[in-house]
């Protein structure tokens, strides 16, 4: 299925599915915005957990107390796995996955659409999906057992397991919108009207759109 040119680049306004996509992949920044916010957040308590925990194990070792708990050492685990998968969909957002650059810098602003666009519709989405299928047993199971912790008085296991599902999820729809971004951005819809990494704006026709905004 080809895409339809949208009038904008011809100078006019851009046509009611290229409208309707990207209301859709803006709706997704959204989301993943927020979700990267309260996991940039839970940075917080995670590293509180952290100091409590080695205080805790300091003063067991050399006042003879009592304070530290399976529960504070598998709650900083808990949160840095909060933290890695529910960052994931902002970083794909923001391009900051790393990258292994022997080619992508060598190209233009166009080329590097045609490969975020290709990788994303041959490597993105198909991992989230396998991904996805092949973690639902493994989810499904620790729920049904409500899996808990092997040591005393730590945490349940399901929660944390069932993230796993969910930010596949969140970054499946992120590749989705990307896609959404990166064929728009072929067919000239502005980069103005996206939001894209710095590494595929071409800083001249932005200034220029921004111009044309302003007007």
């Amino acid at each position: 299925m080809s895409l339809d040119v949208p009038p904008t680049a011809r100078g006019g306004a851009i046509g009611a599915p290229w409208r309707l996509a990207l209301r859709t992949s803006g709706a997704i920044d959204a989301l993943s915005r927020a979700v990267g916010a309260l996991a940039a957040w839970a940075t917080l308590p995670m590293i509180g957990l952290a100091v409590a925990a080695a205080i805790t194990a300091i003063t067991d070792r050399h006042l003879g107390t009592s304070w530290s708990s399976a529960a504070l050492v598998e709650g900083q685990w808990y949160l840095f796995a909060f933290v890695f998968l529910l960052g994931a969909p902002v970083t794909l957002l923001r391009g900051a996955h790393v990258r292994v650059d022997a080619l992508f810098g060598r190209f233009g602003v166009r080329g590097r659409h045609w490969i975020d666009l290709v990788g994303g519709l041959l490597f993105v989405l198909p991992f989230c999906v396998f991904g996805f299928v092949e973690s639902w047993d493994y989810v499904a199971r620790s729920w049904s057992i409500s899996e808990g912790s092997p040591d005393p008085g730590g945490l349940p296991r399901y929660p944390v397991k069932t993230l796993i599902l969910v930010a596949l999820g969140l970054l499946f729809l992120q590749g989705v919108a990307q896609c959404i971004k990166h064929a728009a951005a072929l067919v000239g819809v502005p980069a103005a009207l996206m939001d894209l990494p710095p590494s595929h704006v071409d800083r001249g026709s932005a200034d220029r759109t921004d111009e044309e905004l302003a007007r």
